[in-house]
């Protein structure tokens, strides 16, 4: 579903060498954001967003459904995803948002509630069983998700004068995590498909007793708080990274 291979944007040459990501069936998207190029103002860029959304899914109209089902197809919007992964990363909504990056780029999960030992494990068919119940609950989940990514890469890139953005992430055991080879407090680490990650180095201490510090190629931010207006989403700065082998800096606390 995207225009380069999963090996590649999986790839510690990927992040070294990042190249944009497209999404097949965004195209509805060109219709908005000629209307954001003059708007430097995110909130109103969010409003704008949110009711291109609101009309291409007809999310406002969850209220006329008959059936109780019908509503909430309608109401469980993107907004429901992004709040419930704030909330718990391995909940049914983190399921759907990691089905995301594995339906469009590719590439699979190594975590969810517990590790994910290959397509073949139960560990998987649990995910995928979270992944069903949790896109069930909503219309067409997966392109409303597609048309969020492409608005924050358009914001990302549109006055972007770097391609990467160092960003941190607090975890407390090193042993949870892949390590493909290591080199004193550096190591090249294989991430979940998609992460929490943060741009304040001394809020991601709050997470752990080690930081991971890594530059995280702009094309791999799914989502990022400020993008959407405070009454509809209320992130405290977190970056939703999409995964693969990246070159991490191990910070430790004393």
């Amino acid at each position: 579903m995207s225009n380069l291979p999963p090996w590649l944007i999986a790839s510690h040459h990927y992040n070294e060498n990042p190249q944009r990501i497209q999404i097949q069936g965004t195209q509805s998207l060109s219709k908005l954001l000629p209307r954001l190029d003059g708007i430097s103002d995110l909130q109103m860029c969010g409003a704008l967003f949110h009711d291109f959304m609101d009309v291409t899914f007809q999310l406002h109209q969850w209220q006329r459904e008959d059936s109780p089902n019908s509503r909430k197809s309608l109401k469980n919007s993107y907004l429901r995803f992004l709040r419930g992964w704030l909330f718990d990363s391995n909940s049914i909504e983190g399921a759907v948002l990691k089905g995301w990056v594995e339906s469009r780029l590719g590439l699979l999960p190594t975590f969810h509630r517990t590790t994910v030992d290959g397509i073949h494990s139960e560990d998987y068919f649990r995910y995928l069983v979270d992944r069903m119940r949790g896109a069930a609950r909503t219309s067409a989940i997966l392109s409303q998700l597609d048309l969020l990514y492409e608005y924050v890469q358009y914001l990302l890139h549109r006055n972007a004068r770097t391609t990467h953005q160092t960003l941190y992430r607090g975890i407390n055991e090193l042993e949870d995590h892949i390590i493909l080879k290591k080199n004193g407090n550096s190591c090249l680490m294989r991430l979940n498909n998609l992460n929490s990650f943060t741009a304040d180095f001394e809020r991601a201490w709050e997470f752990g007793s080690r930081v991971l510090q890594t530059k995280v190629p702009l094309t791999k931010i799914f989502f990022l708080s400020g993008v959407l207006p405070r009454s509809l989403f209320k992130g405290e700065d977190e970056y939703l990274v999409i995964g693969g082998d990246y070159d991490v800096n191990i910070l430790i606390g004393g």
